[in-house]
């Protein structure tokens, strides 16, 4: 899945993008844990696109992989 301009509309969609972008980036789940501070079963929820999954934690997640989420009108 090509990332960049990528327009989700769905929680799995951007879970998708979640998982391509850190596997692209070689780190594991668990690497990315310790870099953020958000623990393992929660990487796994936004991952898996799970609607519980908190917009701060999900805005967390895309900073430490590099990822800009935008809004189009």
């Amino acid at each position: 899945m090509d990332i960049a301009h990528h327009i989700f509309r769905t929680p799995k969609e951007l879970g998708d993008i979640l998982r391509t972008r850190r596997k692209s980036l070689g780190i594991t789940q668990k690497d990315l844990a310790m870099r953020s501070g958000i623990s393992v079963p929660t990487i796994i929820a936004a991952e898996h696109g799970k609607e519980t999954a908190q917009i701060g934690v999900v805005f967390a997640l895309c900073s430490d992989l590099g990822l800009k989420l935008g809004v189009e009108i």
